[in-house]
């Protein structure tokens, strides 16, 4: 099978490049200041519609898609060139979701749609940024910023005006190839569809798309005869056309095959059970089928839901359903697009720390550290100012005075090892 409807992808921003530390260098120039130039901002990541493809099988051999990193400062003020973007190509219909948070980030729903989701880290200052009056020959350049790596679901939705629902083998897909010029699979046994069927049904002046969803069984709410990824295909159509096979061809009631479909539709999504949905009576060809439809408008005469007696094999009837089909779908709303939420950009240091005795030796381990010593220049006194400045803010001294650390105790960080001061 080609056609691919769910799969998780790993996407990054690409990091800030790195400030640069120099000084002035050049011929009868004694002591040059800092020059040394920004990092570049790394690039974004942006997802942007396909129109030509419809399904998301590329990405089950491509997983990973990481913007580049911005270029690192220069000296001469020169400040690194910006990373390129990467822009992500899905189907329309294709819905984003942060894996942790649950957040839908963006929602292809039409054509021509692009967002950018993960912006790029910030460059690095280079050392002359940090020349003051009584500083002007500082070595700290600043590095850039790092950022996470996240893990996204693709889902895809198919983008229809309406969608057909109903059991296997009740002439969904033989009703597709009627009214439009689709040629879907069709056999004699139960779930000869195993992916959705488009087509394009035009009457007079206008047209829409009709989905053939395959056929649902009782418990496809739950993911019975995987139910919850054919249901996915209809939540943005704006109506449903219910198929049913009205002659009871294989020993069913229609009328419990009826209310069967709609708890599915309940059970998934009270939404979807809500949109306007008309019946076709498919099969009315064969005998006991006028019985049978006598009894379902009987059932159905208070709910006032239109029934439409068709036949797919003879081809007929299916004038009147079209023609109230696009009566109606002007009064719905548009193609449904799902409420988009930003993705909180996080650095690539969690923060926290651990602290634990090798001996004599407190060791400090965590994000937290990882972060200080990345952006810590030991060379440089307004870095070691800063460093001392990030073990208080970040409650490491206090941490390790509750652990037993007095003046002279040997602290462990990363590769560094210093004495505890009071």
């Amino acid at each position: 099978m080609n056609f691919v409807d769910k799969v998780h992808i790993f996407i990054k921003a690409g990091d800030g490049g790195d400030g640069c530390s120099s000084f002035h260098r050049e011929k009868y120039v004694n002591r040059g200041g800092p020059d040394g130039g920004d990092g570049g901002t790394g690039g974004g990541v942006w997802f942007v519609a396909d129109d030509n493809t419809d399904t998301l099988l590329d990405f089950r051999f491509s997983k990973h898609f990481r913007a580049e990193r911005g270029e690192n400062g220069k000296p001469r003020m020169q400040t690194g060139r910006n990373g390129e973007d990467v822009r992500i190509s899905v189907p329309v219909g294709t819905r984003v979701r942060d894996v942790d948070t649950g957040r839908i980030i963006a929602d292809v729903s039409r054509s021509g749609y692009e967002k950018c989701v993960l912006k790029g880290g910030r460059g690095g200052r280079g050392n002359a940024r940090f020349a003051t009056p009584t500083k002007q020959a500082p070595k700290y350049a600043q590095p850039g910023q790092k950022l996470k790596e996240y893990e996204v679901e693709l889902e895809l939705l198919t983008v229809a005006d309406v969608g057909l629902v109903g059991l296997p083998n009740v002439g969904k897909s033989t009703i597709l190839s009627v009214v439009t010029s689709a040629r879907p699979k069709i056999a004699n046994y139960h779930f000869t569809t195993l992916t959705p069927n488009l087509g394009v049904v035009k009457r007079y002046d206008t047209s829409f798309v009709l989905a053939d969803i395959p056929g649902l069984i009782e418990g496809a709410a739950d993911g019975a005869g995987l139910g919850r990824s054919f249901l996915r295909h209809i939540e943005r159509t704006r109506m449903l056309v219910h198929v049913i096979d009205i002659s009871g061809s294989e020993d069913r009631d229609p009328i419990e095959d009826y209310y069967t479909i709609r708890s599915e539709l309940y059970d998934y999504s009270p939404a979807l059970h809500a949109l306007p949905q008309f019946i076709a009576a498919n099969k009315m060809d064969i005998p006991g089928a006028e019985e049978n439809l006598k009894r379902l408008e009987d059932e159905l005469r208070e709910e006032d839901i239109p029934i439409f007696p068709v036949s797919a094999a003879a081809v007929s009837g299916f004038e009147e359903l079209i023609d109230a089909i696009v009566k109606k779908l002007p009064e719905l709303p548009k193609t449904k697009a799902f409420e988009e939420e930003e993705l909180i950009q996080e650095p690539q240091y969690e923060r926290g720390f651990e602290i634990e005795k090798d001996g004599d030796v407190f060791v400090v381990t965590g994000g937290s550290v990882d972060y200080i010593l990345d952006t810590t220049n030991a060379e440089d006194e307004v870095s070691m100012r800063r460093f001392q400045q990030l073990l208080v803010k970040e409650g490491i001294v206090k941490a390790l005075r509750e652990k037993g650390a007095a003046e002279g105790s040997t602290v462990r960080l990363g590769e560094w090892e210093f004495d505890f001061v009071e």
